[in-house]
């Protein structure tokens, strides 16, 4: 298993990261690192032998994260920002079709399980009723969740 970034390395997080319960003083889910946040490599190790970690600075936030590898690309690579992330709950924000045939109407409430970031414009792997649509996000909104 060779890492793919070294020491110094400036890296960009491509998911929110939140406490799994492992970061001391905050509570569990709270929000350590936004997306896109950029940081710096200090070292890296193995997590049950097949899981490589890295110990990267956000400098910003002033604050030490473990990060999957997964989790991070270059920073230098291209960034999009996206409106959404995995988990979030979205709505059409328009009738989708496949293949000219209806498959979710409009106002229907799905939830963001992937980004799909090669390409513009930024779409996303949505769930909506147990089906997953690759979905533009000019035809999702933001649910507005009442409190």
């Amino acid at each position: 298993m060779k890492p793919s970034y070294e020491f110094g390395d400036r890296v960009r997080v491509i998911r929110s990261l939140r406490n799994d319960g492992t970061f001391p003083g905050k509570p569990r889910g709270a929000m350590l690192v936004r997306k896109g946040s950029v940081g710096y490599v200090r070292e890296w190790g193995t997590f049950l032998q097949d899981n490589l970690i890295y110990q990267v600075h956000f400098v910003e936030e002033d604050c030490i994260v473990g990060c999957r590898e997964q989790e991070l690309i270059s920073g230098s690579a291209p960034w999009i920002a996206g409106e959404f992330q995995y988990g979030d709950w979205v709505s059409a924000a328009l009738p989708l079709a496949v293949g000219g045939e209806p498959v979710v109407s409009e106002g229907q409430v799905g939830q963001i399980m992937d980004e799909i970031r090669d390409r513009q414009p930024m779409s996303y792997v949505v769930l909506f009723e147990g089906r997953l649509f690759r979905v533009p996000e000019a035809a999702l909104a933001a649910r507005v969740t009442e409190s």
